[in-house]
């Protein structure tokens, strides 16, 4: 026989197509998938996906599938591949005694599609930072989870666990006790934290390269923190606040929350459009909780008895339901209007900031106290809010799984169906892109390339 290189040129093509390597071995091939591009709004058909251990190795049309075998292949012809999705604002928390229900919960995050979770803070730190090691090592079924740990309040903190910054010097003890843990982030609570205290938790994390996000006291100015580093917002009263002409006077009268009827009365668009092009220029991410203010607001009115995931809550946490009922009830007996107004004023102005490139995160808000903000069903509570404000389904699933990698600066790890990328994936029977409630035929979970 010739050598190869004595043949003609296309002889020699020829030869070498003949002589492939043999097919990589992988742990898992999805054959005949149709992948969704949530960042292009598109699908692509025909496609396999190969999985070896928790990583995507390869997306390519099925002609080319041959180059792999795997011991478990799956067909999902006429299925859809997209990746899991993010609840960017979820709570663990009610002491010792309701450190298992907690747990009990992680798996019901998983089987909406909820693949990773924010917690942003509790009282329960140790607990599930155990329960992030055993997720990621697959002994424990439940979503990745990036902590804050324990929130950053004043003297007399709103929530147990939170950290205590009384003056300046409690602050780098604070941030080396976050650092030692491993949290991932820095979250600011109002409950009396001082609004100097407020400025220099951020000044000081951002010296750290701490990412910081939270409340802030009413009292304070949203547009001097984003100038101090501050990297994301939670619920939208303070954007509000930095929308208004009212601002300053009614920070004056030192009337906290009760000033937010008056700031959502006194909208200024042209305001709000130079704040919005601040926020999209600092990539300041911005947490609206549509869903739990719905929720919360119809408490007085709807009943949740026969909710379906009730019985999936723990006896200890539904015992923690009846404070925001409670509250509710009162609200409704003061004739306050203000969580009606702030969601109907979120609803407008979500547009408004996804127009000017502010990047929006999906949080349900989901956790003990928060009453019947169920794990995992809630952040499809979440994105069909925002669905509803006139954002694409493309768009509101963006807020989920592409911005919230983003945040922690993860979009190498995350967001997309392609090589390389953690292989946290979901099977639907239907395009979520043509229609967001096809988030309901959802049929397989895939964590770190395990099926779930």
């Amino acid at each position: 026989m010739k050598h190869l290189s004595s043949l003609p040129f296309f002889l020699f093509l020829l030869a070498l197509s003949c002589t492939s390597e043999a097919p990589k071995q992988v742990d898992l091939l999805l054959h005949n998938a149709t992948v969704v591009d949530v960042a292009k709004n598109t699908t692509m058909t025909h496609q396999f996906v190969a999985i070896s251990g928790e990583r995507i190795v390869a997306v390519n049309d099925m002609r080319y599938s041959n180059a792999f075998q795997a011991e478990k292949v799956v067909d999902v012809s006429g299925q859809y591949v997209m990746p899991g999705l993010w609840d960017n604002h979820v709570h663990f928390r009610g002491g010792e005694e309701l450190i298992d229900e907690n747990k009990e919960l992680l798996p019901l995050f998983v089987q909406f599609g909820v693949t990773t979770v924010r917690d942003a803070g509790g009282d329960m730190t140790p607990s599930v930072l155990q329960w992030k090691k055993k997720i990621e090592s697959g002994e424990l079924v439940g979503p990745y989870i990036f902590t804050s740990g324990p929130k950053l309040d004043g003297p007399r903190p709103a929530w147990a666990g939170s950290i205590k910054i009384e003056k300046e010097e409690d602050i780098a003890l604070a941030l080396d006790s976050l650092e030692a843990m491993g949290a991932d982030y820095v979250k600011m609570y109002d409950g009396s934290l001082s609004v100097e205290n407020f400025y220099a938790i951020i000044a000081a994390a951002e010296e750290r390269g701490m990412k910081t996000t939270g409340h802030m006291p009413m009292s304070g100015d949203l547009i001097k923190a984003l100038a101090l580093g501050l990297d994301g917002s939670e619920h939208m009263y303070y954007i509000m606040k930095a929308c208004s002409p009212k601002a300053d006077s009614l920070t004056d009268l030192n009337l906290g929350y009760g000033m937010m009827e008056t700031l959502t009365e006194t909208y200024d668009p042209q305001m709000a459009a130079d704040f919005f092009a601040e926020l999209a220029e600092k990539e300041v991410y911005i947490t609206p909780t549509m869903y739990i203010q719905q929720v919360l607001g119809n408490l007085t009115e709807v009943s949740h008895a026969a909710d379906s995931l009730l019985p999936r809550i723990g006896e200890g946490i539904q015992k923690t339901y009846e404070g925001r009922v409670r509250s509710a009830q009162r609200a409704k007996a003061s004739g306050s209007q203000m969580r009606e107004k702030v969601s109907a004023l979120t609803a407008q102005m979500i547009p408004e900031m996804l127009a000017a490139g502010v990047p929006i995160l999906a949080g349900s808000d989901g956790g003990p106290s928060n009453s019947f903000v169920y794990p995992g069903e809630a952040l499809w509570g979440e994105l069909f809010s925002l669905n509803a404000t006139g954002l694409s389904p493309a768009e509101v699933l963006r807020t989920s799984l592409i911005n919230g990698p983003a945040f922690f600066g993860k979009q190498a790890d995350y967001g997309s169906v392609a090589e390389g990328k953690m292989a946290d994936l979901l099977i639907l029977e239907k395009n979520p892109l043509d229609d967001l409630q096809h988030l309901r035929s959802l049929k397989q979970v895939l964590l770190k390339g395990k099926t779930r």
